[in-house]
């Protein structure tokens, strides 16, 4: 199982006295396959130096080594426990984006990555199922493109303050004044043909992003 998987933890510690190459190297011992090529495209694309101490590293750079020992064994298994901890918020999405990239080129769909982050949004289009956990307990497990198309945000405005409704259909809903803004659970279509009903200026709907549906799922 060991050899099946990789693991990158929230709070990542080194032998502070080894250089990162001799880190990746120690670490590289205990693998039967080691790719130098991506080894050596992270290293450079994430600016580490190899000859810098482990112990001199911060955070985000000790989270970049970590990374790049846990992308290149390409085990069938990656495993992120909050990966962008500590890291620059102008560098998280391209720099999440090229560990994924790294670890999914060499057998494209054919490995998997579980991560758990509470920083929904940089993963928003890269994920292609997700679970919602409150206190340990799951809530909610969905296929991404799914929950976007069930989960819907719809607004209305009326000429008039907003009529009485049967809203029970919706997840949530807020007034304020003339408008009217719901969240759907798949009953979208639904909701949209009884607003029409009662013909309102404008009406629209979206899709809600994943941190939304977090949202939205854990408030009801």
């Amino acid at each position: 199982m060991k050899r099946s998987l990789s693991y990158v933890p929230d709070q990542v510690a080194f032998y502070p006295w080894m250089s990162v190459r001799e880190t990746l190297d120690y670490l590289a011992s205990f693998r039967a396959n080691w790719n130098r090529k991506i080894e050596l495209e992270l290293l450079e694309r994430f600016q580490l130096n190899p000859a810098q101490r482990t112990g001199s590293l911060s955070k985000g750079q000790r989270t970049q080594v970590a990374l790049v020992a846990a992308v290149c064994p390409e085990t069938d298994l990656l495993v992120l426990d909050e990966p962008t901890s500590g890291l620059d918020p102008i560098v998280r999405r391209e720099f999440i984006e090229a560990v994924i990239g790294a670890y999914q080129q060499g057998i494209p769909g054919h490995r998997t990555i579980l991560v758990s982050t509470h920083l929904i949004t940089e993963f928003e289009g890269l994920i292609d199922e997700f679970t919602i956990m409150d206190r340990g307990r799951v809530v909610l497990t969905l296929n991404a493109d799914t929950a976007r198309e069930r989960y819907q945000k719809i607004r209305a405005r009326f000429a008039q303050p907003v009529p009485e409704l049967d809203l029970k259909a919706a997840l949530r809903v807020h007034r304020d004044g003339r408008e009217l803004e719901l969240i759907a659970n798949g009953a979208g279509a639904e909701l949209m043909e009884l607003l029409r009903q009662h013909s309102p200026e404008a009406l629209s709907t979206e899709s809600l992003t994943l941190e939304e549906i977090f949202v939205a799922t854990l408030k009801t």
